[in-house]
């Protein structure tokens, strides 16, 4: 992950004059890893709505509960976040020609960012990815490559053309940056609440970038002396019992995650069946005193359809798992009645229409 120096931030930053700037994720760009602004390639990114979920929170016995909705993001999802850190600093470094393996969105997203900075992208992801996001890759024109299998095979293939044809790869945590644009969720999060933190987050899990990247900003933040209290956040991976290396990792006290065999699950997100960062994912977990639940497909159905009716807001599966996560953890008590809560939904069910 990248470095800054925080403290020279810390004695010329204003976070009051940095909020009053257009808003975006670029308003956070000392923060973020590109040096040079004409090198920074946007589409509008960032500055998503915080939604209180006042009709889920009624049902639930949670008066403070909100819904952190990425959905308004370019081309649909919080990936856009990523890819414009990294595209951008793709541009910087003057590197031509990227590749990524994808379950879906984060493909979408570098292809759109590619296309905005004249860059060449190669997008290689499972032949049952949803079919909105292969043809947003094409559209977008990338290259795409299906492949039989999961993003685990998508991974090797992506790695063979890097070494072989010199594409650089921006698979999840092969290099420093999507984490980057992704932190600014933390950011945004301490902002819209005063400077304060939530108590949970409740985080939908696959590669992992969103739930370190913002347990980093939040390090940053206090730091930087701009949060009014030391208490962070319970971080909680949700992800699916169909691929769950995260929760077999966290209920065994492990360090690290095996690979899972056998992914299925319908949220194609969740289904990665080891991150390249797990065992980054296992220390952030542990260190903010928070777990990890899996949920099963019916019960993100379920979850779906309740969001869209209760809150208006029609979330991708990933960012209904939160939400079906959110009532084991009540079931079990982990949750207080008076904690403030913030679920992510971290893309647009619109992507999953065929």
């Amino acid at each position: 992950m990248a470095d800054y120096d925080l403290e020279t931030a810390s004695a010329k930053l204003d976070r009051d004059e940095i909020v009053q700037r257009l808003r975006g994720m670029w308003r956070w760009q000392e923060l973020l890893p590109v040096f040079q602004p004409e090198n920074i390639i946007s589409l509008g990114e960032g500055d998503t709505n915080l939604l209180p979920a006042r009709r889920l929170g009624e049902q639930l016995g949670l008066p403070r509960l909100f819904i952190k909705d990425e959905s308004s993001n370019p081309t649909g999802s919080f990936k856009a976040r990523g890819m414009a850190a990294a595209v951008s600093k793709a541009k910087e470094l003057g590197l031509n020609k990227l590749v990524i393996p994808t379950a879906g969105n984060a493909g979408g997203a570098m292809a759109a960012y590619s296309a905005r900075a004249g860059i060449q992208a190669m997008v290689i992801m499972p032949a049952d990815s949803p079919l909105a996001n292969i043809k947003e890759c094409q559209v977008m024109g990338a290259e795409v490559i299906l492949v039989e299998g999961l993003i685990s095979d998508a991974a090797v293939l992506a790695r063979q053309k890097s070494q072989d044809q010199g594409w650089f790869d921006l698979s999840t945590f092969r290099e420093p940056y999507r984490c980057e644009g992704k932190k600014i969720m933390g950011y945004e999060l301490a902002q819209a609440f005063h400077w304060e933190l939530p108590d949970v987050i409740i985080y939908p899990t696959g590669g992992g970038t969103g739930l370190v990247g913002m347990w980093k900003a939040f390090a940053e933040l206090e730091f930087l002396g701009w949060l009014k209290s030391k208490v962070k956040p319970r971080m909680v991976a949700v992800q699916a019992e169909g691929c769950a290396p995260v929760v077999k990792a966290f209920q065994s006290r492990d360090v690290d995650c095996d690979f899972w065999a056998g992914a299925q699950t319908i949220a194609s997100g969740l289904r990665v069946p080891r991150s390249f960062a797990s065992r980054i994912i296992m220390q952030d977990l542990y260190q903010s005193g928070g777990c990890a639940v899996s949920v099963n497909d019916s019960e993100i159905i379920s979850a779906q359809k309740n969001m869209a009716v209760a809150e208006g807001v029609f979330a991708a599966p990933e960012g209904a798992a939160t939400l079906a996560a959110l009532t084991h953890l009540l079931d079990r008590g982990w949750i207080r009645s008076d904690e403030r809560i913030v679920l992510f939904n971290t893309g647009s069910g619109l992507k999953y229409l065929a």
